[in-house]
């Protein structure tokens, strides 16, 4: 016969066998030792994602290593004489470089995507940790209002005497401590959650950036490939040719900078003589002319193909065959220049000092001594080459936008609207 005492303490320890097989033997635990398995293999795919990038890095090194040399070369070749074989020397050395800026970019992209997986891998984890602790949190909730339905005094009766009595409060301290331990863990693991998410965001922006980048180096690549067939194709490799063809198109382009500079201080002086809104108005802000699509050449772009005839006065806009030119303010056509399969352009006459000037126009919309408004269709974007209004400097469909301050170029980004 067990005596009433060993009754207790053999009920006891099968309660506490009871519990152990809860927190150790149950469904949770397998599924707690396999959460290790998978956090040790997603551990793995992380670091092999780091060893990517990191040998990523290395590429792309290298690679800048390289279109520094090219730029070397670039400069060397730009403080020589202009001629024919320097010219197509110059503009080889800028294939290579853009060829190389091309291979950058797209290992910078490939380094993004990279860092995006390993932040989604580690977002994975994140996530599957606060849900076990979320799910520790509860069995440690369900034990505390078990013990509080109990009460001390029925605890304190239960126990034959005081040790185990202070040894049930001490349980119930520590497991007080563990579920605070538990809720900070889960704070703290929310907290990496979010900061990783965000990353994310950012890197994702990061990537759009970049593949916006590659198109405009894919598309400067093409203007500079087009650039040397043109030269090699109207000097015929000659050099007298070449110095012949550079005269003329340097007084062509003196033609239209001196009719563009003329005719805006001509007209400018009888619109202010006319009409108050040009004498007192302010300074016009400017709306983009065409929707955004990148810039394929910069204002006073050291890179420009044509750099050798002139500095390039505005921001070339990437734009398809016919896009609609819309006026970026109020103002007074002054200039509608049509020749034929020449260049074509058109001027408007702003208030404040500012006049804007449309290159390569395949189609007109409007006709001189006409006021427009904000946004009136004004004309049509050309600059295919062999295609009316595009004229011989060019090197594909975009629209060379010009913005003047007193009849002098200056850059078209400092004044138009952020985008």
């Amino acid at each position: 016969m067990k005596t009433k005492t060993q009754k207790t303490n053999t009920f006891r320890l099968l309660t506490i066998f009871f519990i152990v097989s809860i927190f150790f033997l149950s469904p949770g635990f397998i599924k707690n030792i396999l959460a290790e398995t998978a956090k040790d293999d997603i551990r793995d795919e992380v670091l092999n994602i780091n060893d990517q990038i990191q040998s990523k890095k290395d590429e792309i090194d290298k690679l800048k290593d390289q279109s520094k040399q090219y730029e070397k070369l670039i400069s060397q070749k730009r403080s020589e004489a202009i001629n024919l074989a320097n010219q197509i020397n110059l503009v080889e050395n800028q294939i290579a470089k853009t060829k190389i800026d091309i291979e950058t970019t797209e290992a910078e992209m490939d380094q993004v995507k990279l860092e995006i997986a390993g932040t989604n891998l580690e977002i994975g984890d994140k996530e599957k940790d606060i849900a076990n602790r979320k799910k520790t949190l509860t069995d440690y909730l369900q034990l505390i209002r078990k013990n509080d339905d109990i009460g001390y005094l029925r605890v304190f009766l239960l126990n034959d005497s005081f040790s185990d009595f202070f040894d049930q409060l001490k349980y119930l301290e520590n497991m007080q401590t563990n579920l605070r331990d538990v809720l900070g863990k889960v704070v703290t693991l929310k907290k990496e959650l979010d900061e990783k998410k965000i990353r994310l965001e950012s890197q994702q922006k990061d990537l759009e950036k970049l593949k916006l980048a590659l198109s405009e180096e894919q598309s400067r690549l093409q203007g500079e490939i087009l650039s040397k067939e043109l030269v090699l194709e109207n000097t015929k490799k000659s050099e007298a040719k070449f110095q012949e063809l550079l005269s003329q198109l340097r007084r062509e382009q003196q033609a239209v900078s001196s009719d563009i500079a003329s005719l805006e201080k001509t007209i400018r002086q009888k619109l202010e003589a006319s009409d108050i809104n040009f004498k007192e108005g302010e300074q016009a802000i400017l709306s983009w002319p065409i929707p955004f699509n990148g810039i394929t050449a910069t204002f006073h772009d050291p890179d420009y193909p044509f750099r050798y005839i002139f500095e390039h006065p505005a921001v070339d806009l990437r734009a398809s065959q016919g896009t609609a030119i819309r006026a970026p303010a109020p103002g007074y056509i002054a200039r509608v220049r049509e020749n034929g399969f020449g260049y074509n352009y058109l001027m408007i006459i702003h208030s404040g000092g500012i006049s804007t000037v449309y290159g390569h126009v395949s189609a007109f919309a409007v006709t001189e001594d006409e006021y427009v408004t904000r946004g009136q269709i004004v004309a049509y974007t050309g600059g295919a080459p062999g295609t009316l209004g595009a004229g011989r400097l060019t090197t594909g469909p975009h629209l060379h936008f010009e913005v003047r301050l007193d009849g002098i170029p200056v850059n078209p980004m400092d004044y138009l609207i952020n985008f």
